[in-house]
């Protein structure tokens, strides 16, 4: 990779992924809404203004660049944006334009387990998005990450509470990564040629254990509520009868995946247990 490119670079991954580019002195481009809004100062950075919503403010973006990152996705709804307004349309616009300008590779970062998920407002606009980008004549890099440690936080959030209520019996395994060890891996994973790749943290936890690290952290007694699965559904069905798309889509994903195995190749450095001593320090 000689000159690259990242959208969604203001992003918790994106940032990660921008900052693991620069300290391989890698010239990057970050294009963002509002450069006034983005601090940042390296001889290796240049940051350019644009809307990937509108094609037109791409024009003449991606001229010399060989390679193209984006975390570009919307966690909850809003400005009257759907996630096939962003997850999909979004990124499309960026594929075209990469397209246009004879960008060589395309590195888009999906969800674990998306595939299976498309079914979910969410993955289905990200896994259109994939099929649109395997079909677009781009070679193609497709990461599916599992949850973020940040991603873990309600459990920290829950423990200070003094109780954290699961779905099931809590057995179920994932193992989150931190954003500075995918961000790593991605730019390895764009710079070895890999088509596609699973990926998370180095720990493989039951949600059992993910609380009970969070109780560690909060210094609290360990109490953990199970919820039988009627709950969960019951919650969902008035959620998506009564709530708007913006509240219903996030925690549709969050309660689909809280009853699923999430394990995915091990990977990285960091670990859950740090990052909640971390957080309660702060």
């Amino acid at each position: 990779m000689n000159k690259v490119l990242v959208a969604g670079g203001t992003g918790y991954l994106g940032s990660h992924i921008v900052n693991e580019l620069l300290s391989r002195n890698l010239n990057t481009v970050m294009i963002v809404r509002d450069k006034k809004r983005v601090n940042r100062n390296s001889r290796f950075l240049k940051i350019i203004e644009a809307r990937v919503t509108e094609p037109e403010s791409l024009e003449g973006v991606f001229e010399g660049i060989d390679t193209v990152f984006s975390t570009v996705g919307i966690t909850r709804q809003k400005d009257g944006l759907k996630y096939m307004d962003v997850d999909y349309q979004a990124n499309a616009n960026l594929i075209d334009a990469a397209k246009k300008a004879n960008v060589k590779k395309f590195v888009y970062v999906s969800v674990l387990n998306g595939e299976q998920l498309r079914n979910i407002k969410i993955c289905e606009a990200k896994e259109r998005l994939v099929d649109y980008l395997k079909a677009s004549g781009l070679e193609y890099c497709i990461i599916r990450p599992n949850g973020f440690f940040s991603d873990m936080k309600d459990f920290l959030s829950m423990a200070g509470k003094g109780r954290i209520f699961l779905f099931g019996d809590g057995k179920l395994k994932l193992n989150p990564i931190d954003g500075a060890d995918l961000a790593e891996a991605i730019v390895n994973a764009a710079e070895e040629d890999i088509k596609e790749m699973d990926i998370g943290g180095p720990d493989m936890l039951s949600q059992n254990e993910i609380a009970e690290l969070a109780f560690e952290a909060c210094s609290k007694p360990v109490k953990i509520t199970h919820l039988p699965d009627w709950i969960r559904k019951t919650a969902l069905f008035l959620l998506k009868t009564f709530t708007s798309s913006k509240v219903y889509g996030p925690m549709e994903f969050f309660m689909t995946t809280m009853v699923m195995s999430m394990e995915a190749p091990l990977y990285g450095k960091r670990h859950l247990s740090d990052f909640f001593k971390e957080k309660q320090a702060e």
